[in-house]
């Protein structure tokens, strides 16, 4: 039998604008007995992304969480009771554990991570994340050797891998991240051709400048006027990879629509979304890709770790301030 606390971050209201600490209440429960072919899983990291945002709002790819629910999340941790013999005490396993302390699942929700892969970057490079940034660049946006890449969000959990495969694959990339120190960082320790200040620099004239042929790919993770700098300069047959809108996610309405999206007609060219779980039957293909490059050094995993469960609700709202390099992770214990 198990004993002691369970502490959990509930949804307390449907937020407005920006994240408020009143959105979110923290519980108390007792901790949960497996039952037959479940796990108890005693979570260890929890992750911070933005699609939590639209979570917590309305219905989107998935259900809104529920009022009074557990915070939905991924989470990776190690399995602590088991009813299940393909699963054993002690084990680390990840999946959408959700913002607790402790959580229950079955084996078609669960992913074991090998001993040999740190508990960080399997929520992160080797995690969806990952594979969003995988994904979204070889299959949606179709990069090829020489082509120039532009990456919004690009000191970001997705935006910096998507960088990284695109300087592995041969291209020109530049990318477009709030601030000195991240923009350093791209171009010194990621190997960026161009890193571009949005908040000191003026986008579009920046992009004309650095992308003298235009732009081949768009990968765009943050929406608002950037998307609609990147849609002006589209090279022929140029490609819009549409991940994200984090500019946007906080708007109590919808903003107007891009000024430039004609140009798409013009230079022929294509803007489509995609969703990483429509790849997940493809997950082994990312992981072998990914992780190889990792063993090469071609590939660098950046994390930002913010400690302690009490500090989960702050640190997902550091995602929409800019304040996070890298993938955004709370360390629980």
């Amino acid at each position: 039998m198990t004993e002691g606390k369970n502490r959990q971050w509930l949804l307390a209201r449907r937020p407005t604008g920006a994240l408020d600490a009143a959105d979110f209440r923290l519980n108390e429960s007792k901790i949960p007995e497996p039952g037959e072919g479940e796990i108890l899983v005693r979570n260890l990291y929890l992750s911070c992304d933005p699609t939590q945002r639209g979570w917590m709002s309305h219905d989107t790819y998935m259900p809104a969480i529920p009022l009074g629910d557990v915070i939905r999340a991924s989470a990776c941790g190690e399995v602590v009771l088991s009813r299940d013999p393909r699963f054993s005490p002690g084990q680390k396993v990840k999946g959408l554990f959700g913002w607790q302390e402790y959580a229950l699942a079955k084996q078609a929700n669960v992913t074991p991570i090998p001993d040999e892969v740190p508990l960080t970057t399997a929520l992160s490079a080797l995690g969806m994340t990952g594979m969003t940034a995988y994904f979204g660049l070889l299959d949606v946006g179709r990069a090829k050797q020489g082509e120039t890449v532009v990456v919004s969000g690009a000191a970001g959990a997705t935006g910096s891998v998507v960088g990284q495969i695109a300087k592995i694959l041969g291209c020109r990339v530049v990318g477009i991240a709030g601030g000195k120190e991240k923009c350093d960082r791209l171009v010194r320790e990621l190997g960026f051709d161009i890193a571009i200040d949005y908040k000191n620099d003026n986008v579009l004239t920046a992009l004309r400048d650095g992308c003298p042929a235009g732009i081949d790919v768009y990968y765009d993770n943050v929406g608002g006027p950037t998307l609609d700098a990147a849609l002006a300069l589209l090279a022929l047959r140029g490609r819009v990879v549409i991940c994200g809108a984090i500019s946007t996610y906080n708007d109590a309405s919808p903003g107007p629509g891009p000024k430039n999206y004609l140009n798409l007609l013009v230079r022929r060219g294509r803007m489509e979304g995609f969703l990483v779980l429509d790849y997940l039957h493809r997950a082994a293909e990312a992981m072998n890709a990914l992780s190889g490059w990792l063993r090469e050094g071609k590939l660098k995993d950046r994390v930002d770790v913010i400690e302690g469960f009490e500090n989960a609700p702050a640190a997902l709202a550091r995602l929409f301030k800019g304040e996070n390099i890298g993938k955004q992770l709370v360390k629980i214990g």
